[in-house]
């Protein structure tokens, strides 16, 4: 699934580099000794006959602290024309010296929080997510607390690459977004539809009631991931000032048709949750957990593993920095 997210947005990104990235600009300001970047930019130096300036490549890859770098340097390939660099660290704050990125490119994380919103945990809050592990389908306050939390951690990243972009420097944002319900209503929220995380949540309610988990540690757990609306972000990047919006717009993820056996969507959602879910329920559970999910899915919930009923969407920004 996430294969058909890099596959999706490359030739876009490609398109984007060749029409809109200003080497001539860039070139001019001195900054062209080394090129600090995500993605390889060797075909517009040579499409501009630049060949004799082409510049040293540095591919800079960052992810958490915790992510195996070298599973990653090892499955790079040997004939590179760049320099790989483990940039170990949250992107939701500063990464590199200012003005020393030209290009950045965001794959599929911007939906992930900084933290799960205090309010939904807190009992005596109105949002207190009782009951539930995610925002879709519930009160409109937890919806709030989340969309809040959303908008500031998306504001934190953009002031961070602004101060480490150079002037003219691309950035490209490819996030999971969601459509709104409503034409009228830009911020309506997936509320009837069931959700691959509610199920999750069903199932550990499902636990609970057979004493193999907590009411009360399901009650003060919530997944940390908020589905943005094309406008929401777009309105978040406007107030930001930082940057030109050169192109946005929504695309189709072909990698969700890879997902519609039970137990394949079952092994990603694992993948991807188990950490979050181990760190608050124990490692007890897990196997007892997606194997709940997969019978669900098959069983009691068969629409969600057809790829036309998948609401999800890929959100593509292309930014310039001012």
């Amino acid at each position: 699934m996430q294969r058909g997210v890099v596959d999706v947005a490359k030739p876009i990104i490609e398109e984007a580099i060749k029409l809109k990235l200003d080497i001539s600009q860039l070139c001019s300001n001195g900054l062209m000794n080394s090129f600090w970047i995500a993605r390889s930019l060797q075909q517009k130096f040579q499409s501009e006959r630049l060949v004799s300036q082409i510049p040293d490549f540095y591919v800079l890859f960052n992810d958490q602290v915790t992510n195996d770098f070298n599973t990653l340097f090892r499955s790079l390939p040997p004939e590179r024309h760049y320099q790989a660099v483990g940039l170990p660290g949250s992107y939701h704050g500063r990464l590199l010296p200012k003005a020393s990125l030209h290009f950045a490119y965001s794959s599929w994380a911007l939906h992930w929080l900084s933290q799960v919103p205090t309010a939904v945990a807190d009992p005596t809050s109105p949002a207190w997510n009782k009951g539930r592990v995610h925002y879709l389908g519930a009160r409109q306050e937890v919806v709030d607390a989340y969309s809040s939390q959303h908008a500031k951690d998306i504001e934190t990243f953009l002031e961070a690459r602004a101060q480490e972009l150079v002037s003219g420097g691309l950035m490209v944002l490819v996030l999971s977004g969601v459509i709104p319900t409503s034409a009228e209503n830009s911020n309506t929220s997936y509320t009837d539809i069931p959700t691959e995380m509610a199920l999750i949540g069903s199932c550990l309610t499902d636990m609970a009631k057979k004493g193999g988990v907590s009411e009360a540690k399901i009650d003060s757990f919530n997944f940390p991931i908020y589905f943005s609306f094309p406008e929401e972000l777009k309105a978040i990047i406007v107030r930001n000032g930082s940057y030109n919006i050169e192109r946005m717009e929504m695309l189709e993820n072909p990698g969700k048709h890879t997902l519609s056996c039970a137990n394949a969507r079952a092994s990603f959602h694992r993948a991807t949750l188990e950490g979050l879910l181990i760190d608050h329920f124990g490692c007890e559970i897990t196997d007892e957990l997606f194997d709940r999910y997969a019978h669900k899915l098959q069983v009691a919930s068969p629409a969600v593993l057809h790829p036309d009923n998948d609401k999800s969407i890929l959100i593509f920004v292309l930014l310039k920095h001012t």
